[in-house]
């Protein structure tokens, strides 16, 4: 299964986040803003390798160097060099991570457009690899573990599950909804999670949400498995994805959930245009992406503590404390989570409160929110009977 999960999350990302034609490489070095001096002694010299968008993404790829920043921070005499492939196809990421390895201390690699990078680690033992949302996989599309890759994944479905509760505690029109790139394992992760949040507030904390789909944007897992929900099939068609915002918000949908990259955006703007609905943001805080004139549309964010993470395998790389390993990372580390800070969200003390003692059921294990190949489903995950 493990094989055939990781062959099809190479073809749907080949399909979904490819924007040129052809395979050919096109890699571009994006300025840097970090400390640019000679990395020296035990100083890192580190590259982060990000497709299709930039380090300048306001979300996923940002979050990871501001983690690269945050270090740099604190070791000036570190430098790094962000590197954009623009196709997003994975063989050409995988190629232009071959051309740039020997020149490098460390890679941050973001997404799982880059876990198809064993043989190339396996080949460069010397280079530290942190790779961010997979696992590495070789030639045969094997996942494997190597002492000189930390990779880490998230486990979405809690933080969707903030985002389900917080929906179905804010909703005044009772419907609410969510919006996915690609059906990959983190975006159903997400999936799974928002409805186990709607299904669990339902069933304990007294709401009565519906959720909203339109069959016609019902995603099948890269098992084959129909998973519903509403999917762009794509991260950066941003028409399709105003589109289905204007249909769920049109349906009666007052708060969506939104965990498609580029795609997402158009939802943002089917909102702002309406002025009246929400959306909850996705991976980072996108309280300032929601702003519309002097009102805001973002009710809430849901995290993907990625940075934090990045910055402590920096500190054990220049420590010489790094263990390479394929990690899950959530709750019990800090790493999943929502925005609660009252400037940067529009949640009731009501719900903030619920909310919180709700994920400290999710942090000691008592409510397990379904990922997508986990067992269970958002009708019948641990902690909702």
């Amino acid at each position: 299964m493990r094989k055939l999960i990781s062959a099809g999350i190479a073809a749907l990302t080949a399909l979904s986040l490819l924007v040129g034609c052809g395979s050919a490489s096109t890699a571009t070095k994006e300025s840097a803003p970090a400390a640019e001096g000679e990395a020296a002694g035990s100083d890192l010299n580190i590259a982060i390798l990000s497709a299709p968008s930039g380090v300048d993404d306001g979300s996923f790829n940002q979050n990871n160097y501001e983690g690269i920043q945050a270090f740099i921070s604190r070791n000036p005499g570190s430098k790094v060099t962000p590197i954009k492939e623009e196709t997003g196809d994975p063989a050409a990421c995988i190629s232009v991570l071959s051309d740039v390895v020997a020149d490098y201390d460390v890679i941050v690699c973001c997404g799982f457009q880059f876990s198809s990078l064993a043989d190339v680690a396996t080949a460069n033992p010397e280079v530290k690899f942190i790779l961010v949302d997979t696992e590495p996989t070789n030639s045969s599309g094997e996942t494997v573990t190597l002492d000189n890759v930390y990779s880490m994944s998230f486990k979405e479905q809690e933080s969707g599950f903030c985002a389900g509760l917080a929906a179905a505690l804010e909703t005044k029109s009772g419907k609410v909804a969510s919006v996915h790139g690609v059906p990959i394992p983190p975006n159903v992760n997400y999936q799974w999670g928002f409805e186990s949040g709607v299904n669990y507030a339902n069933a304990k904390l007294g709401t009565k949400a519906e959720l909203v789909e339109l069959p016609s944007y019902a995603g099948t897992d890269v098992s084959g498995t129909a998973v519903g929900g509403n999917y762009v099939g794509d991260f950066a068609d941003e028409a399709t994805g105003k589109v289905i915002g204007d249909a769920l918000y049109e349906q009666g949908a007052d708060i969506i959930f939104v965990s498609a990259g580029g795609s997402g955006n158009g939802v943002f703007t089917a909102a702002k245009e309406r002025g009246n609905v929400f959306v909850i943001g996705c991976d980072v805080d996108q309280y300032s992406d929601g702003e519309n004139g002097s009102s805001n549309i973002v009710l809430t964010s849901v995290l993907k503590v990625m940075g934090m993470n990045v910055e402590k395998q920096l500190d054990a790389i220049k420590d010489g404390t790094f263990k390479g390993g394929n990690y899950l990372l959530g709750a019990d580390t800090d790493s999943t989570g929502f925005i609660s800070d009252s400037s940067r969200c529009q949640l009731s003390p009501e719900t903030i409160e619920k909310m919180n003692e709700t994920f400290e059921k999710v942090k000691n294990g008592s409510i397990v929110p379904p990922s997508n190949f986990g067992g269970t489903t958002p009708k019948d995950f641990t902690g909702l009977k």
